[in-house]
C-alpha cells in the first residue's frame, strides 16, 4: 500500500522548519522537517481532542 505525501501548514511559507503531517493506514503521523526520523503516531480522534484542547486554551496554565 502506497504512504501518503507529508503536508505541511501554508503558514510555514518557504522554510523548511515545521511541523509535518501525513496519514497512513487509519493513523495520523507527525514530525518535525529538520528531525525527519523521529515520527509521532496517534489516531485521527486523540488529534483532534488535543486540537480542540489547545484552541480552548485547555493547556495554557501559566497565569
Amino acid at each position: 500500500m502506497p504512504e501518503s505525501k507529508w503536508q505541511k501548514s501554508s503558514y510555514s511559507g518557504a522554510t523548511n522548519e515545521c511541523v509535518e503531517v501525513r496519514t497512513i493506514s487509519g493513523v495520523v503521523e507527525l514530525r518535525e522537517s529538520d528531525e525527519a526520523h523521529l515520527t509521532l503516531r496517534t489516531t485521527p480522534t486523540a488529534l483532534a481532542a488535543l486540537l480542540i484542547g489547545v484552541k480552548a486554551d485547555e493547556f495554557d496554565h501559566h497565569t
